[in-house]
């Protein structure tokens, strides 16, 4: 039995050793598997952190309205093209904001909308007499245009109705306001037409034929003493304050002309809302100057000379802005000013002293003058613009008032003149060519990709066959796009000539405004053809859609 037990002892011996050799490198390899998975994982979170730094600190966005302030400077400062102008088309004002960016008020001032169940057929024809003649004050005449307006004109929303007589028997001008229904701002329109009714047996009415755009005449609203029509809204000028009192006792924000003077339309909008932006702030009446010196690339001369004297009623709806916020006109103000020579004033020299400090001001003027340095360096100009007031920490207390601005209606009765001849159903094509399809190292491929062999390839899977298309574009040669009405219904700006023309609507309204012949000019075209691209069902852009060639150029997308 001793025999036995010696070896069996030291046999357990042993392997109790091994078991522990074997238990303390399985330890120490699983601590060391840890540990290193650990040190990758740190090393992977380091790198990642180290390229989204790299990554933050290096990209540029493309997109100009999401930089900081010297994009939106560089991006406004910008030189344009000389066929359209800007080529970058749209010129955003308060009309193209949405609609949530209004405030609470202004959404509750809204009347409901008209639809054509609003009124009870049934207790139109309990009443039904047929021997006694039928007038447009019958309920029934205002059911059955209603419910034509419905059917006729899906995309619009209706609000308010008058109807009138029209010149002879069985027909009846109706005037009404109205807005697209894929427009999000509050801002309503007014139209009248003639519609040609019969009255049935049971008295019911049916609408035979309606009248084209602003043909009912007897419905047109009546022109407001002093201003404009009622659906022109900004033909008048600025009213003087309501009594001298009220004058000596305003206090007044004045802007002499800067550097963007002259410049492109968007800069001087940026400026412009600036100005009023710093005039809401500082709770100070904005002495607005109606005169606008238009850029060269907007002439309508050969010469592309630049353009003063023109009025800012051409372009901006002033009695928008005017209810919006307190502002005077120029020559009103200084009118007042000679008058009552008794206002303290202060010269404040360009943007040098931030609206801030001027916040407790007790002068009844403050004059920005931006003339100071004028006439030296380019650097020097442009460093006394409007918009250099808003920059850098002014940018966090003064907002620009977008919703102040709102584009002219004498533009917009053109832009709804046009929709409504195209039934406010067509499809938009944003074809920019000008000088860019002539320079073949910045874009190589637009010219042949704004052909109209290639443009009538795509657009067919686009939009559709004999689609009703309006082209907005700045190709100088008017008749480049025929070969596109054999395939399409093509709409252009030029088409529509009418419009401004010699004893049109609009003709009238700015002679009467200017007291002189208005040119129809590049910019007013822009701003027809940007309102266009927004009414359209479909929309396609040259950039992105028809061409892969950049829009600012190569390696510039």
């Amino acid at each position: 039995m001793k025999l036995l037990e010696g070896p069996t002892l030291e046999s357990e011996s042993i392997l109790d050793r091994l078991n522990f050799l074997q238990n303390f490198r399985t330890e120490r390899l699983g601590q060391r598997a840890v540990q290193v998975i650990e040190d990758v994982c740190f090393g992977f979170f380091v790198l990642s952190v180290v390229i989204f730094t790299v990554i933050a600190i290096v990209y540029k966005p493309p997109d100009p309205w999401f930089q900081g302030q010297k994009a939106y400077n560089s991006h406004f400062n910008s030189v344009g093209n000389s066929t359209f102008h800007p080529d970058d088309s749209v010129l955003i004002t308060g009309d193209d904001l949405n609609v949530s960016s209004i405030s609470a008020p202004d959404l509750i001032s809204l009347p409901p909308a008209i639809n054509a169940t609003s009124i009870d057929e049934v207790s139109v024809q309990r009443g039904c007499n047929t021997s006694a003649p039928w007038t447009c004050s019958d309920l029934g005449v205002r059911f059955a245009v209603e419910e034509m307006n419905a059917l006729h004109f899906p995309e619009l929303i209706f609000y308010s109705y008058r109807i009138v007589p029209g010149s002879s028997e069985g027909q009846c001008d109706v005037a009404w306001k109205y807005r697209p229904i894929n427009i999000t701002t509050p801002r309503m329109y007014t139209d009248y037409r003639r519609f040609f009714l019969v009255r049935y047996d049971d008295c019911r009415f049916e609408v035979k034929k309606i009248g084209k755009w602003h043909s009912g005449v007897n419905a047109r609203p009546e022109r407001v003493a002093g201003g404009g029509a009622g659906d022109q809204g900004n033909s008048g000028g600025l009213g003087i304050m309501d009594s001298d009192t009220a004058f000596r006792q305003g206090k007044y924000l004045y802007y002499t002309r800067g550097a963007h003077d002259c410049e492109s339309m968007g800069q001087y909008t940026w400026g412009l809302l600036c100005a009023l932006g710093e005039a809401r702030y500082l709770n100070r009446t904005f002495v607005m100057d109606l005169d606008v010196c238009l850029s060269s690339g907007y002439s309508t001369s050969s010469l592309h000379k630049v353009e003063p004297g023109k009025d800012f009623r051409f372009y901006f709806d002033l009695e928008h802005l005017a209810n919006e916020t307190s502002i005077l006109e120029k020559r009103s103000f200084e009118e007042q000013l000679l008058k009552w020579n008794t206002l303290t004033e202060r010269h404040v020299v360009n943007h040098q002293i931030e609206p801030a400090e001027l916040k407790t001001d007790i002068h009844s003027v403050l004059y920005r003058d931006f003339t100071r340095i004028r006439g030296k360096t380019t650097v020097d100009n442009l460093d006394n613009s409007w918009h250099r007031v808003c920059e850098g920490q002014v940018e966090t207390y003064i907002q620009r008032p977008w919703n102040f601005l709102w584009k002219s209606k004498l533009l917009m009765n053109i832009v709804n003149a046009i929709c409504n001849n195209l039934e406010w159903d067509f499809d938009v094509a944003h074809i920019i060519r000008g000088y860019k399809a002539e320079n073949n190292k910045l874009w190589p491929n637009l010219d042949r990709d704004t052909s109209p062999e290639s443009l009538i390839a795509k657009l067919k899977t686009m939009i559709g066959f004999r689609r009703k298309l309006y082209i907005a574009t700045n190709e100088p040669y008017l008749h480049y796009f025929d070969r596109l009405r054999e395939q399409f219904e093509i709409h252009m700006l030029s088409d529509y000539s009418h419009l401004w023309a010699e004893n049109s609507e609009w003709y009238n309204e700015t002679l009467r405004i200017a007291g002189r012949p208005v040119d129809f000019d590049e910019h007013m075209k822009m701003i027809v053809d940007t309102e266009m691209l927004y009414r359209g069902k479909k929309r396609v852009e040259t950039f992105n859609d028809l061409t892969k060639d950049c829009k600012n150029g190569v390696g510039r997308c």
